[in-house]
């Protein structure tokens, strides 16, 4: 077809060829927006889950939830992996009180998707309570069908 061979053939189409093209381009960009928007969706559901799941405590949805080669970067710079984040868990070491979340902002990337917000943390570690405002980054992986935490730093914002 001489339609790809230079970009300036697409001036020998006829009108109804060029009103097809848009037609297409137009249903495909469509897609992709409404793909992207259905992917942020599906993060933050992820995201809900996660922090459910944190403050009740429910280790069988946290350990599901997050990927085997989890990273676990906490504001007080310790980086745990899977079992080791686990483990402080489930023996009451970190306890999350609550978690509320402020302005988060998505990124997919196929099957890869960046949140990031600043997000209030109350709860205890180590038996010493904390009441901290975060920047929170989750990196997500879409593996075996599912969404699966991969990456989890935050950041103290310091008080004003």
């Amino acid at each position: 077809m001489l339609l790809f061979k230079h970009p300036y053939r697409l001036r020998s189409l006829s009108g109804m060829q060029r009103q097809t093209l848009k037609l297409a381009v137009a249903l495909c960009a469509g897609y992709a927006l409404a793909h992207a928007a259905e992917l942020e969706e599906q993060i933050r559901n992820a995201e809900k889950g996660w922090s459910a799941a944190v403050v009740a405590g429910d280790h069988a949805a946290l350990d599901h939830m997050y990927g085997d080669r989890l990273v676990y970067t906490h504001s007080t710079g310790i980086v745990e992996n899977k079992s080791e984040y686990m483990a402080r868990l489930r023996s009451g070491k970190q306890k999350y009180d609550a978690i509320d979340f402020d302005s988060m902002s998505i990124h997919t990337y196929g099957d890869a998707a960046v949140s990031a917000c600043k997000a209030r943390m109350r709860g205890t570690s180590n038996g010493k309570p904390f009441n901290d405002t975060l920047l929170l980054t989750h990196v997500w992986v879409k593996q075996n069908g599912r969404w699966q935490l991969v990456a989890h730093q935050t950041t103290k914002v310091p008080a004003s």
